[in-house]
């Protein structure tokens, strides 16, 4: 199934909707975006007085209802049925032919206004120019932003990140604040400062905060984090509950998208001021929950998995700095270590299996701290996602190919004839990691669904 990315069908649709006037914030970006939404919606809603939060997400994680969170909540079963039956008959009536990404971001929109929450959070899906959520009403957009930017959906966004974040950049509305994060790609930030200070834009550009870390420093727990922000007299303080060190840019991002939503003339109608406290801030910030990014859990057995939706070579390279500080922070207790992975990747040209693991195959990392760092690799094919027939998972055997290019020495882990799943491939892990080895399931986000489903994961706390 092929993705036709266009404004036209959702716009359509929306037009024989309730109109879409809830305070919104646009978030788009290749990596982080997730991570941002949640952490931003999570300091909002710890406001004083609460405030009512809406958030959009994609992909869902274990049912299509957790693309919506409502107060932190998946959608009702019950509203969802009833608004999504409506917006499905309403495409059946107009002959809209709306994509299913469509249809739920229709879904959410409506729901979000029937509820009258007080703002929501909104993640871009691919892109951000013709994405779907852009045909958001410029009115209701209170702040846009831009997470890092990376090589992927080439065949839909171009082929380079300055092509990318031309694309990305297109959620920016005249005169309302752009937070733009930190770019691995330099051209990155010319794309976005030409496109928000240009004649056709003319937003109001603002780099997102660097929040500094404080030890002492766990890297398997809360990271103590400052920062200062236009919005208060003096810097915040707080613990990031989010692992890795690249949430610290998340952070920041979202930090700056409250400043602007306090400071910027634009977001004054939405009357914050009092509400967010450095008090309420941090309470919000302890809180954040985002499951299936650098999120360690306990098998049956008791083994610790560490659990990551790595699904590009930037997340990638992501998880393999996490590994080595996880790996220079372990004792060494013999002359070697096993590090396993199980991965699971989609299938998505052209965007290739060998260049999206190399980093977890890097020298730099299987020499780190241990003379003899052993890689084991179990690789999966993860179940059909609810409601996302054009979603296929790489075979085995192309994942095997890249294991082997990248590192010839691994240890493999073989289905089967088809019958080898998830439950075999992380009993093969444990057993052969050792009391002290690492056992890390990644890759894409549907491998991460099918493990929280084996492992009877509530994530509805989210």
């Amino acid at each position: 199934m092929s993705i036709d990315l266009s404004l036209n069908r959702i716009r359509l649709l929306l037009s024989h909707l309730p109109t879409y006037k809830r305070p919104t914030c646009h978030i788009a970006g290749t990596n982080g975006k997730g991570s941002v939404s949640a952490l931003l919606s999570s300091i909002l809603q710890a406001s004083s007085p609460p405030l009512s939060v809406g958030r959009f997400n994609s992909p869902h994680l274990l049912s299509i209802k957790d693309s919506i969170i409502v107060n932190s909540k998946p959608v009702a079963t019950d509203v969802y049925d009833q608004v999504r039956g409506e917006v499905e008959e309403l495409n059946q009536e107009l002959g809209a032919q709306a994509s299913k990404f469509e249809v739920l971001t229709s879904t959410a929109m409506v729901i979000f206004e029937k509820l009258k929450l007080d703002i929501v959070v909104m993640e871009v899906g691919m892109g951000g120019r013709l994405d779907a959520t852009n045909a958001i009403p410029d009115d209701a957009v209170v702040v846009s932003a831009l997470t890092s930017v990376d090589l992927d959906h080439q065949g839909f966004l171009g082929n380079t990140a300055a092509e990318i974040a031309r694309e990305k950049v297109g959620i920016a509305r005249r005169g309302k604040p752009f937070v733009l994060g930190r770019q691995r790609f330099p051209e990155v930030e010319e794309v976005v400062r030409d496109a928000i200070l240009g004649n056709d834009i003319q937003g109001h550009l603002v780099r997102a905060a660097e929040p500094v870390e404080h030890p002492p420093k766990d890297p398997r727990g809360p990271t103590p984090v400052s920062m200062s922000l236009p919005c208060f007299p003096e810097p915040l303080r707080g613990k990031l509950p989010l692992l890795g060190s690249h949430q610290l840019s998340n952070l920041g991002i979202a930090s700056t998208i409250v400043s602007e939503l306090l400071t910027h003339p634009s977001c004054s109608h939405l009357k914050l001021s009092g509400r967010i406290t450095p008090a309420t801030f941090a309470d919000g910030l302890a809180k954040t929950n985002w499951p299936g990014r650098l999120s360690f859990h306990l098998l049956p057995n008791r083994r610790s998995i560490l659990v990551d939706g790595a699904h590009n070579r930037g997340s990638a390279q992501t998880l393999a700095d996490f590994i080595a500080i996880l790996l220079s922070s372990h004792p060494i207790t013999g002359d070697s270590f096993n590090l396993t992975y199980v991965l699971g990747l989609s299938h998505s040209p052209p965007k290739k299996p060998l260049d999206t693991l190399a980093p977890l195959f890097s020298p730099s990392l299987l020499s780190r701290s241990y003379p003899d760092v052993k890689v084991n690799v179990a690789a999966l094919e993860f179940g059909p996602p609810e409601d996302m027939p054009w979603v296929k998972a790489e075979s085995p055997s192309t994942i095997y190919d890249a294991v082997k290019a990248h590192c010839p020495r691994a240890r493999l882990w073989t289905p089967d004839d088809g019958k080898g799943g998830l439950s075999d491939a992380l009993d093969w892990a444990t057993d052969l990691s050792g009391g002290d080895g690492l056992v890390v399931l990644a890759g894409s986000l549907y491998l991460v669904a099918d493990f929280y489903r084996f492992i009877n994961l509530d994530c509805n706390g989210y």
